[in-house]
C-alpha cells in the first residue's frame, strides 16, 4: 500500500493549481522546495482543497519558514491562518503571468477604440507578442519589428509594456533594501503614468509589498512546481487522461524519482 509522504522534515513550500482534463477540473499541489518532491494532491483548488493537507501538516509538527505561491486571496489567508509563523513569498512567475493578463486586457481596450484599420489590423497581431519576453523575439519572423510598430502606435500599451520589462528587474537587485527602492520607485511610477491598468497594479504590489521583498530573505519561487505541473500535464495527454483518479495522484507522488533537475 502507498504510503502519504512524510512531512516533518518539511521547511520551505511552494502551493499551485493545475487545471487537469476537460470540465475545468482541478488539483492543488503543493511541494517541498528542498527535494523537489510532490507532498500533497488536493481535490479541486483554493482553500477547502488544502484542508486535509494542513491535518496533517500539524501533527507532523514540521516548522515550515517560508511558502511561495501567487498572490490568490484565498492562499494567503489559509497559510496566514495555518501557518502564521511561516513567511509568504509572492511567486516572481505568478506576478508576472497576472501583469500579462492585465497587459492583454489593455491592449484589447486599445483595439476596440483605435478609429484607424490600420491601427486596428496592428494590434490585432501583437497579442503574443507582448507576452513574450523581448530576448525570445523571433528576428526572422519580424516579430520585433511588428511589436515596436504596434508601440510606436499606441503610447499606453508601449508605457504598460515597458514598465514590465523594467517590473522583471525586481528580482535581480543587489539586496533586500535595493529592491526595496526599486519596488518603491516602480509603484511611484506607475501611479504617476495615468493609465488606470498601472496605477491599479501598483495598488496591488503596493498592498503585497512585504510578500514580494520576502524573496530576499528566502529567494524562493513556484518555479520548480510549475515545472511539475508541466510534466503532469503531459504525463496525462500520454495517457489521454487517467479515469483512475487514485492512480493518477499516485503518480504525480512519484514524479520526483524521476531525473529531473526541479531545483535550481
Amino acid at each position: 500500500m502507498f504510503a502519504k509522504p512524510a512531512l516533518g522534515h518539511l521547511r520551505f513550500l511552494a502551493i499551485d493549481e493545475i487545471s487537469i482534463g476537460k470540465g475545468y477540473r482541478f488539483l492543488t499541489i503543493v511541494m517541498d522546495l528542498e527535494t523537489g518532491a510532490v507532498v500533497f494532491v488536493g481535490n479541486g483548488k483554493g482553500a477547502e482543497a488544502l484542508a486535509p493537507f494542513w491535518k496533517r501538516l500539524n501533527i507532523s509538527g514540521a516548522r515550515i519558514e517560508a511558502v511561495a505561491m501567487d498572490m490568490s486571496p484565498a492562499y494567503i489567508d489559509a497559510v496566514t491562518t495555518h501557518l502564521p509563523q511561516a513567511q509568504i513569498v509572492f511567486d516572481h512567475f505568478h506576478v508576472i503571468k497576472l501583469f500579462n493578463e492585465k497587459l492583454s486586457d489593455l491592449r484589447r481596450e486599445m483595439y476596440r477604440e483605435a478609429t484607424e484599420q490600420q491601427h486596428k489590423e496592428v494590434l490585432k497581431g501583437t497579442r503574443w507578442l507582448l507576452l513574450k519576453n523581448p530576448e525570445h523575439l523571433d528576428n526572422e519572423k519580424d516579430e520585433r519589428k511588428r511589436l515596436e510598430e504596434a508601440l510606436r502606435l499606441n503610447q499606453p500599451l508601449a508605457t504598460a509594456y515597458y514598465m514590465k520589462e523594467d517590473l522583471r528587474r525586481f528580482w535581480c537587485q543587489e539586496d533586500k533594501n535595493a529592491a526595496r527602492k526599486f519596488l518603491q520607485d516602480w509603484i511611484r511610477r506607475a501611479m504617476a503614468s495615468g493609465i488606470r491598468m498601472l496605477k491599479q497594479f501598483a495598488k496591488t504590489l503596493a498592498a503585497k509589498r512585504s510578500g514580494l521583498l520576502a524573496y530576499y530573505d528566502f529567494r524562493i519561487s513556484s518555479g520548480p512546481l510549475e515545472g511539475t505541473n508541466n510534466k503532469i500535464r503531459t504525463m496525462q495527454r500520454a495517457a489521454y487522461g487517467y479515469r483512475d483518479q487514485e492512480y493518477f495522484v499516485l503518480k504525480i507522488y512519484g514524479l520526483h524519482k524521476v531525473k529531473y533537475a526541479l531545483v535550481g
